[in-house]
């Protein structure tokens, strides 16, 4: 069987995902339309010949080009952050429910094969019990060169840092250690004014930053610091924090692990020249490709599921004050 693949998004899922999905054996991109073209959505989302809807639009899309592509009978591949609102994820995690079909939330960074390592350290015992994690990632991605003013910046929108990284960050810590119990963060916005495409200044409501912090249910503590708008970018790090040594991760790439005996070791993990999704999501567009046909998401496949509890976590940070998720 051939996987006959509609994708809504003329950014990443035009650049990243259908040629992926193009250049992965037993799958055949239909058709790709744009996100703000009502009338080419409702007519992908209607056809026949179609088995799975891949939507990459804008937040504030997520549920009404997930809702047509349910109403049209399709496997529905939504991207992350998965709405605005839990509100929303939670009235896309029914509509799936009740139509029957395979639903799965785009956090393909599972598949990236430094995360892979880093959960086998975790789940071997390696790194005994874990009491500490610190993720920090420092990007100027919207500042050098200056991003353009869009809807990432616009709260309103389904913008923000905390949706567009945040939620990766958190759905990498719910996979390898379980659900967190408590979530809070300072947001900040660094760059207030960005020019939109015909050069007028526009203001930034949406935070481009923010330092969390979050208690897993395992008792975990994490402390997250981040910026999109940093004046350079520096080099991500994700530390485990175990009882019997910690785990390093560098940029996605080098994973080292220094156990308490002393000893060292070091795995240098494949990444791709390019886009740094791409060795991720040409492993989960396999994992897609077999759920739809098989009609059953496999277990550690991100459902709708992950996605609402994702983003309760998402709005608990939002929300600027310390209180359970």
């Amino acid at each position: 069987m051939t996987l006959r693949v509609g994708v809504i998004g003329a950014g990443f899922g035009a650049r990243v995902v259908a040629p992926v999905f193009a250049a992965t054996d037993g799958c055949l991109v239909v058709d790709v339309v744009s996100a703000r073209d009502d009338d080419a959505v409702r007519e992908l989302c209607g056809r026949r010949d179609l088995d799975l809807v891949t939507v990459h639009s804008p937040p504030f899309l997520h549920r009404p080009h997930v809702e047509l592509a349910l109403e049209g009978g399709h496997a529905v591949l939504c991207d992350k952050p998965f709405g605005r609102t839990a509100g929303e994820a939670g009235e896309m995690l029914t509509a799936a429910a009740s139509v029957g079909v395979v639903h799965l939330v785009n956090f393909e960074f599972r598949h990236q094969p430094a995360r892979l390592r880093l959960r086998e350290l975790v789940a071997d015992g390696s790194l005994g019990a874990v009491g500490h994690i610190v993720w920090t990632c420092l990007s100027a991605g919207s500042r050098s060169p200056m991003r353009p003013h869009g809807w990432l910046f616009d709260r309103a929108a389904g913008g923000g840092w905390v949706g567009a990284w945040g939620s990766h960050a958190v759905d990498a810590l719910r996979w390898l250690f379980g659900d967190v119990a408590l979530a809070r963060a300072v947001l900040r916005t660094d760059v207030g004014e960005r020019p939109d495409r015909a050069g007028a200044l526009r203001a930034c409501d949406a935070e481009d930053g923010f330092t969390a912090w979050l208690e897993l249910e395992a008792g975990t503590s994490v402390s997250i610091d981040t910026s999109f708008a940093a004046p350079v970018s520096l080099a991500q790090r994700l530390l485990f924090v175990g009882s019997e040594g910690v785990a390093e991760c560098v940029n996605d790439g080098r994973v080292v692990f220094r156990c308490v005996d002393g000893t060292r070791t070091e795995w240098e993990c494949r990444v791709a020249d390019g886009d740094p999704h791409l060795v991720a999501m040409r492993a989960w567009a396999e994992v897609v490709r077999d759920a739809v046909i098989a009609g059953v998401a496999p277990p550690g496949a991100p459902t709708f599921a992950d996605g609402l509890a994702c983003r309760e976590v998402l709005d608990a940070l939002l929300g600027g004050a310390p209180r359970p998720v």
